[in-house]
């Protein structure tokens, strides 16, 4: 067996295909109304009378979850799909209501929000650079490599949500939204093949943009006619994005691969 072969086995983390943008895209929309659907519907809108913190216990709802898929991530010895898949949900969706609760509850509003959640990003990859010389790492396979991949990713995920809300907010609306994030992915997919651009710093700058498409096109699904969007039942949008993702992750090849890049430093 290879040494490549063998550290294969041991990366705890996907391949980056085609296959991973598109379930981590379903999975960042999933993470949209799947949060929407605990904090607005279930327990009712955070600035209501009724509940004025909902964005607050939905946060600690989905930050128990993930914790406890991080630990399990982190324990197993092996790169399992449903449970990383798993770990992502958990992540986009904590995301999507911390970044709902710094924006709203704190009385912030989007720019602030975007602010703090972005320097949240650098302080993360300022720490994990600081611990491990370098943000591109060959495999996740380590307790504390991947405690900082884990990191970095939920707050990479926060910031996306309300990246997507400050754009929806300042008049492109949910549809305008979602093409301009696209329309900057696609940028971000040309500079790949076609530059020299360090492949960690770009594969950092679209997982980062996934989140706020993802999460405009699930605001665009979700919410009122009124306010711009379809008015699809959250509760049914999110069951169906699951059913879509876990079919995704059943039929797309699944397989342990390396941090885009590594070879690059």
């Amino acid at each position: 067996m290879s040494d490549h072969d063998r550290t294969a086995m041991l990366t705890k983390v996907p391949a980056v295909t085609l296959g991973f943008w598109i379930i981590k895209i379903l999975a960042t929309t999933l993470g949209e109304t799947g949060g929407d659907t605990v904090t607005m519907t279930w327990l009712g809108e955070t600035t209501s009378d009724a509940n004025p913190n909902g964005y607050l216990i939905g946060t600690a709802l989905f930050l128990a979850a993930l914790i406890v898929l991080v630990i399990v991530q982190i324990r197993t010895q092996r790169f399992h799909p449903l449970l990383y898949w798993a770990t992502i949900i958990a992540s986009t969706t904590a995301g999507t209501t911390m970044a709902d609760f710094a924006d709203r509850s704190l009385g912030i509003g989007y720019p602030g929000g975007s602010i703090l959640l972005f320097a949240c990003v650098m302080a993360s990859l300022a720490a994990w650079y600081w611990s491990e010389g370098t943000v591109s790492v060959q495999t996740v396979n380590t307790p504390r490599v991947e405690a900082f991949y884990w990191l970095t990713i939920t707050f990479s995920q926060t910031l996306g949500t309300a990246l997507g809300d400050w754009a929806a907010d300042s008049g492109l609306g949910y549809d305008g939204g979602a093409l301009v994030f696209g329309a900057a992915l696609a940028v971000v997919a040309a500079a790949y093949f076609t530059t020299r651009i360090s492949h960690v710093l770009l594969f950092w700058t679209a997982f980062i943009l996934t989140r706020p498409l993802g999460a405009t096109i699930g605001d665009y699904f979700d919410k009122p006619i009124a306010k711009g969007g379809l008015d699809v039942s959250r509760p049914v949008a999110s069951a169906i994005l699951a059913a879509v993702i876990l079919v995704c992750i059943l039929i797309i090849p699944q397989r342990a691969g390396t941090h885009p890049g590594s070879a690059r430093g």
